[in-house]
């Protein structure tokens, strides 16, 4: 863990606990669902059990090549995709410990963190990477031997990212830091990158200045991730696997359903609403009033 992830124990400490996921094949189905006899602990929502080899699901995206989820891991970028008995969790990219993962536009991703078997020249850490096919390759951008940015969230317009410090760039090369008071543990930024909600140890934060300054929101549940969805809803998970959600812009929030466990990552989109949690991740289509087993389309 670096020094930067030392400022995010908690609640972030509540919320990684070891999740494995295939980085030996291909392809593989899931396998133990996260109890230690292979049973499901109790409270748990079913969904599908991540494969075992591999550890820690840092960030889930929409795929942008199909209708499936991308999942980020200590071992590389997982699509998975299929429904019901039939989801499949595939090893798409380079084996490369991918920490912080984000949407930025259509077409686009950005992700951070260390080298791996894979990338083995590659400075480390890695700094702010680019993909534009989908997760399957990476090309740096800026900061490499610089940023492990644990937290990071973009707009098609703005990368912002946590490393220590909040900073932001418009165009992946050039950084300027924002408010310096804000140790985020996750971000969240509105589609025309004004409204920036941020997660801290000190409770929910918010910014109308794209990050510049921040101020407290009054009421807010404490949130471990957010995520923006779409137009003026946020969406967060709190420590406990309690999904909320907000309609303005992070301003007031109200509850959803849960996850039954501790979030290890989040993904809050249109469509649906992911997370993984006790070593299964779980999906709701229903605006998470309620979680389950993927229902994603191979194409």
């Amino acid at each position: 863990m670096s020094t930067t992830a030392q400022r995010l124990l908690a609640p972030a400490a509540l919320l990684v606990p070891v999740l494995l996921l295939s980085a030996c094949g291909t392809e593989t189905d899931g396998g133990d669902p996260g109890g230690t006899d292979g049973t499901t602990p109790p409270g748990a929502v079913e969904g599908f059990p991540l494969p075992d080899d591999a550890e820690h699901v840092h960030g889930i995206v929409a795929d942008p090549e199909s209708d499936g989820l991308l999942l980020g891991t200590h071992y590389g970028v997982y699509r998975i995709t299929g429904a019901d008995d039939d989801v499949k969790a595939e090893l798409i990219s380079p084996v490369m410990d991918y920490m912080g993962l984000a949407e930025a536009g259509p077409d686009r991703l950005v992700a951070s963190g260390h080298p791996g078997e894979g990338t083995p020249d590659r400075p480390n850490p890695v700094g702010l990477l680019e993909s534009t096919d989908g997760g399957k390759t990476w090309t740096t951008l800026s900061r490499e031997g610089q940023s492990d940015f644990h937290a990071l969230a973009a707009s098609k317009d703005t990368v912002i990212g946590f490393d220590g410090a909040l900073v932001a760039t418009d165009d992946g090369k050039k950084w300027s830091e924002l408010d310096q008071n804000v140790a985020a543990v996750s971000l969240a930024i509105s589609e025309d990158s004004t409204t920036v909600v941020a997660t801290t140890q000190e409770g929910l934060r918010r910014s109308t200045d794209g990050g510049t300054s921040f101020t407290a929101v009054d009421g807010a549940p404490m949130l471990a991730l957010v995520d923006w969805s779409q137009g003026d809803t946020v969406v967060g998970i709190d420590p406990a696997g309690t999904v909320h959600q907000s309609d303005d812009g992070g301003t007031t929030w109200s509850e959803l359903g849960s996850v039954g466990g501790q979030p290890e990552a989040f993904h809050a989109g249109p469509d649906h609403i992911a997370a993984v949690a006790n070593g299964m991740l779980v999906v709701s289509a229903d605006g998470g009033e309620s979680f389950g087993p993927p229902q994603l389309s191979a194409d």
